[in-house]
């Protein structure tokens, strides 16, 4: 390997270190422990009413927009744990060697990343019906001047024929299939090719080509065009493969019923509209670009608003993870500070006329006031229920839960809970159940029921989708600097 692309590496593995450190550390504590690991089939999975996925993050797979989690795998895994009727739990990991040691030591039950079908693939996982098909292609630089260039001479310009690989350099993500096909390539026009193997996704390598620091590149096609739509001066025109299968892995043990009803799924989910509307949305969408180089696209600024720096600061008055306190956030008022529900809660953090006058505040305040004064609320919620849940994850559902609905109901629900032989301090099947059950006249008129009738639906409902939030926060965005 040449000095200078010994020294690219060295360069992009310092930078991606630092980039990336606090995702990896983040990845690396949620990482499952060996009693946690999932080697489970379909009825087990069922059992554990939670299925786990492993999936990358780009522009196409999975990524954070506005706050939103987005992407064409979570949305296909969301569409196949709905059809399961389980929760879904993802995982991220960009590096293919990981991806597959995580699926294949147990932790996770699917990987859900766009793989290239081929025989020595098939020898490590199963493969699921395709659900997709591309060809690898050659991400290479357009020449300077070249939107002044005529169709032939920019064709001149540019690599076109495979056998014009011999002798070149070609950098491709590690344990890729490019690297196999570029190997056969080399055989197939007897000339040597040189490929190099780095530990970036796909997305990286075409940066980097933008950027000039490497030549040449191996992607597949659909997520190297979307790619295009954001760089215009690279080509992706010249095809290495023909067109391959792309499809989800499962582990060789224990997966026999999973790959079964994936498959009925797939195979039936291809031929719906909702299948062609997703697969349009993220691989043919002409607004790709103008998310991609928005400043609340994740991926590439760590940000989900323009109130971040204060969702930080006042996070630490209530010692929460600013992910958490700005999925509660999104949650109220999609990180806009004008909006009045139906009920005149108002402002960023969605505060009742008579919350906000408690704290000094009104609807004319500013989202800062407002801030500061939902914090101040949080924190009075701590001292209600610090001294009465002694489960820190378990405690922030309640709080979470009577941030909507009002203290006064939830200990209501806990007192329930425990008069009928549950865990008064156990949220999921035990205080959520009863807070539901504050709507029926013999629970909601009991001697010991203080607030009354109350739907507790919307309540639980809330408590999960902030939380479900959280974790795609902490999935891609790195926690606060110290």
């Amino acid at each position: 390997m040449s000095d200078k692309n010994n020294n690219i590496i060295k360069r992009h593995s310092v930078f991606l270190l630092l980039f990336l450190l606090p995702v990896l550390l983040f990845q690396a504590c949620n990482h499952a422990s060996p009693e946690n690991r999932y080697t489970a089939d379909l009825d087990e999975i069922r059992e554990r009413g939670k299925l786990v996925a492993i999936t990358d993050f780009n522009s196409t797979s999975y990524f954070l927009y506005r706050g939103e989690p987005m992407g064409f795998h979570y949305e296909m895994l969301n569409a196949f744990s709905d059809y399961l009727g389980i929760d879904l739990e993802i995982r991220t990991e960009n590096q293919l060697s990981r991806a597959f040691e995580m699926l294949n030591s147990g932790e996770a039950d699917l990987l859900a990343i766009g793989l290239t079908v081929n025989e020595s693939r098939k020898k490590e996982i199963l493969f699921s019906e395709a659900i997709d098909e591309t060809r690898q292609v050659l991400v290479q630089r357009k020449p300077e001047k070249w939107r002044n260039m005529t169709l032939a001479t920019l064709d001149n310009n540019l690599i076109r024929s495979q056998l014009d690989l011999a002798g070149k350099t070609v950098y491709v993500q590690e344990k890729s299939a490019h690297a196999e096909r570029l190997r056969a390539l080399a055989s197939e026009i007897g000339d040597s090719i040189t490929i190099i193997e780095v530990p970036y996704d796909m997305e990286q390598l075409i940066k980097l080509v933008t950027r000039g620091e490497i030549d040449l590149a191996v992607c597949d096609e659909n997520l190297a065009r979307v790619n295009s739509t954001y760089y215009p001066d690279i080509d992706v025109n010249t095809p290495v493969s023909f067109p391959q299968k792309i499809a989800w892995g499962l582990r060789k043990e224990k997966s026999d019923l999973l790959l079964h009803e994936l498959n009925e799924w797939i195979r039936s989910y291809k031929g719906t509209r909702t299948y062609a509307y997703l697969y349009a949305k993220y691989f043919r969408n002409s607004r790709s670009s103008a998310m991609v180089r928005s400043d609340y696209y994740s991926l590439n600024t760590g940000r989900v608003s323009q109130w971040d720096e204060m969702i930080k600061t006042y996070s630490e008055t209530i010692n929460w993870d600013w992910r958490l306190l700005a999925s509660l956030i999104y949650q109220e008022s999609r990180f806009m500070p004008d909006v009045v529900s139906w009920a005149g809660a108002f402002g960023l953090m969605q505060l009742m006329p008579a919350t906000g006058a408690n704290y000094g505040i009104d609807i004319t305040s500013s989202p800062q006031e407002n801030l500061k004064a939902g914090t101040r609320y949080i924190n009075w919620l701590h001292s209600i229920f610090d001294t009465k849940i002694e489960d820190e994850n378990e405690r922030l559902k309640f709080i979470l839960a009577s941030y909507n609905a009002g203290p006064g109901h939830v200990l209501d629900a806990m007192i329930l809970a425990e008069k009928n032989g549950m865990d008064p301090q156990k949220w999921d099947g035990s205080v959520a159940v009863w807070l539901q059950k504050k709507s029926e006249p013999q629970y909601y008129n009991d001697a010991d029921v203080k607030s009354g009738f109350f739907r507790g639906k919307e309540s639980i409902a809330f408590v999960t989708e902030i939380l479900d939030r959280y974790w795609h926060y902490r999935n891609i965005i790195p926690p606060k600097e110290n």
